[in-house]
């Protein structure tokens, strides 16, 4: 079975990721002050960091 074009990594350009890992999503929130350490649920919504 050959592999859709879609799914190919190659050489091309990367995309931004438009979904955050919710562990990347509380590192951002610390980082800006937004959330306190203890606080883990209800986690306010952030933007994609751009790789």
């Amino acid at each position: 079975m050959s592999q859709h074009p879609s799914l190919r990594v190659g050489g091309k350009i990367r995309k931004v990721r438009n979904v955050m890992k919710r562990y990347e999503r509380i590192d951002v929130l610390r980082a800006d002050g937004r959330i306190p350490e203890e606080k883990v649920l209800g986690l306010p919504k952030t933007k994609p960091v751009e790789v």
